[in-house]
C-alpha cells in the first residue's frame, strides 16, 4: 500500500522547537518531491515547504528562516524540522507526496502541533 505516515507532533512552548517525520511507504522516496503542507485554525490549507528529489527546497514566507525540510532516501523519511516556534505556527501538518506526471499526490494523515505556553 502506497502511504506517507506522520509523526513528531505535540505540544511545545513558544520559542521551542519540534521535528516531524513523515515515513513513506509502498514506494521509493528517492522518486518523488515531496511537501508539508499546514492548516492553520480558520485558514485553508496551505503549502508549508517543499523539497524536490535532487534536494532543493522553498519554503512559504511564514516559516523561511526558521523551518527546514530534509530528505533521507535510504530511510524513505523527509523530515520538517520547526524552531522558533510561534502560537501562530498551531496547525495539523501533513505530509504530502507531489504530483508526477498525471500520477496523484499522496497525503499523510496529519500531526497536530500545538504551540502554547
Amino acid at each position: 500500500q502506497v502511504q506517507v505516515v506522520e509523526s513528531g507532533g505535540g505540544l511545545v512552548q513558544p520559542g521551542g522547537s519540534l521535528r516531524l517525520s513523515c515515513v513513506a511507504s509502498g514506494f521509493s522516496l528517492r522518486d518523488y518531491a515531496m511537501a508539508w503542507f499546514r492548516q492553520r485554525p480558520g485558514k485553508s490549507r496551505e503549502l508549508t515547504a517543499f523539497i524536490s528529489t535532487g534536494g532543493t527546497t522553498n519554503y512559504d514566507d511564514s516559516v523561511k528562516g526558521r523551518f527546514i525540510i530534509s530528505r533521507d532516501n535510504g530511510a524513505n523519511t523527509v523530515y520538517l524540522q520547526m524552531n522558533s516556534l510561534t502560537e501562530d505556527d498551531t496547525a495539523d501538518y501533513y505530509c504530502y507526496r507531489w504530483m508526477m506526471g498525471n500520477g496523484p499526490g499522496i497525503w499523510g494523515q496529519g500531526t497536530r502541533v500545538t504551540v502554547s505556553s
